[in-house]
């Protein structure tokens, strides 16, 4: 019989249930987007979507910000493409 503690990390992942969508940590959307805190810090102030998190950090919607980046492109650059 298969034994669930036995299994790797790998093996015990399962997919998330419908309508669920994990949210980025600061570092992440830092990352994604190949921007500094700082320009995390002025597009929070420019209205970019921040999702409510119980715990300590910031928390992003990857979804709204790419929404949010293409509805307010003003410089050319499309930000919600830019590390894909």
């Amino acid at each position: 019989m298969d034994n669930p503690a036995r299994r790797t990390k790998h093996e015990r992942r399962v997919p998330l249930p419908a309508g669920i969508v994990p949210l980025l940590t600061q570092r992440a959307i830092e990352t994604y987007y190949g921007v500094s805190t700082w320009q995390i810090t002025q597009w929070l102030k420019a209205g970019m979507p921040e999702e409510p998190f119980a715990g300590q950090g910031r928390r992003y919607d990857l979804a709204k910000c790419q929404a949010w980046h293409e509805a307010n492109a003003t410089d050319g650059r499309n930000w919600s493409t830019a590390a894909a």
